[in-house]
């Protein structure tokens, strides 16, 4: 299994990705793939690539690419300020668990402060079992609502 960036060609893949990422609590329903369209989500993908925060790794399995972390600044839920890039993480279901997406977090985390930035941010459910890979690569939780945590990484 390879981490490598993304390829300018591949970047449909945010929006297989950007679904796979939303958490479904056991026994609820998942919503329909159209939900990545409503303008909240589309921000994770549209004209990726256009500004200087957009990043994106891929978990390459032999020409297949089974996962993906991405990054850039938006207004999105984990949105702290317009210096901090906000993560997006997700891995097709038969590859969770295995360490993958610890690789990529790490990777991403690499790169993020090699490109000068001070730190990185996401929001969670409360309910979801990555919050303790996020906190186990180093986010913190500097904020919360009902449903969510909102937390940084120093970098």
């Amino acid at each position: 299994m390879l981490l490598r960036g993304m390829e300018v060609n591949e970047k449909d893949i945010l929006r297989d990705f950007l679904y796979e990422a939303i958490f479904i609590p056991e026994g609820v329903k998942p919503p329909d793939r159209s939900i990545i369209e409503q303008p909240e989500l589309r921000i994770y993908y549209e004209d990726f690539g256009t500004c200087r925060a957009d990043h994106c790794i891929v978990a390459d399995n032999n020409g297949k690419v089974i996962g993906a972390v991405w990054t850039r600044i938006m207004n999105d839920y984990g949105h702290v300020d317009d210096e901090t890039p906000s993560f997006a993480i997700a891995l097709y279901k038969e590859y969770r668990g295995q360490g993958i997406g610890t690789r990529m977090m790490n990777e991403m985390l690499a790169l993020l402060k090699e490109k000068g930035y001070k730190q990185a941010s996401l929001a969670v459910q409360k309910a979801n079992y990555a919050v303790r890979m996020y906190e186990k690569v180093g986010f913190k939780t500097v904020d919360e609502n009902a449903e969510e945590y909102i937390m940084v990484c120093e970098l």
